[in-house]
């Protein structure tokens, strides 16, 4: 729909209003995506290296397992629990963030490099308390600790980036709008 301000026939808005369903659509999408970006990357770089590649998806299963045995709970840990949490998690993290966009007015974006900015801020902000679990969990040593949390940063760094453009470009086609 577009309105004219004040009877002035060149300035004109595009009014569309994205729903809350293309938002969390966007999200789960970007969230999945940036997911996979991320492990590619963090596997290839694991082999780079000389390690195996799935040392972090054992590191986070062997941090879940912890986890939920202070609960009472026991599960296995290792590799099949860290891809299930990672494939849950990051998608979930895309869930909300594409609700937040959509739902919070002072958070609407207008370009890619906004959308990547907030998604890179959310993501690292929000994955701290997980990130924390780990050394704390696994008993891990001061040099392991600072190498698990300057690779997580990158990695989250990435999945940000990759969640930012897909929810924006995403809602940005929706809306039928284009950047400025």
């Amino acid at each position: 729909m577009e309105i004219t301000f004040q009877g002035n026939t060149r300035a004109r808005e595009h009014i569309t209003q994205v729903t809350l369903a293309r938002g969390i659509g966007w999200g789960l999408i970007g969230g999945l995506a940036g997911t996979l970006v991320m492990d590619f990357v963090l596997m290839g770089a694991l082999s780079a290296v000389g390690l195996p590649a799935l040392t972090c998806f054992s590191i986070v299963g062997n941090t879940a397992e912890h986890l939920f045995s202070i609960f009472g709970i026991n599960i296995a840990g290792g590799v099949p629990i860290g891809i299930a949490a990672h494939y849950l998690v990051g998608p979930l993290f895309g869930f909300f963030f594409g609700a937040i966009l959509v739902k919070v007015d002072a958070l609407r974006v207008d370009t890619l490099k906004k959308s990547i900015f907030f998604a890179v801020i959310y993501v690292e902000i929000l994955s701290q308390p997980i990130l924390a679990a780990t050394p704390v969990l696994l008993k891990m040593t001061a040099k392991d600790t600072l190498l698990w949390f300057g690779a997580s940063f990158v990695m989250h760094f990435l999945y940000g980036v990759v969640l930012g453009t897909v929810v924006s470009n995403g809602l940005r086609l929706a809306n039928g709008t284009s950047y400025k």
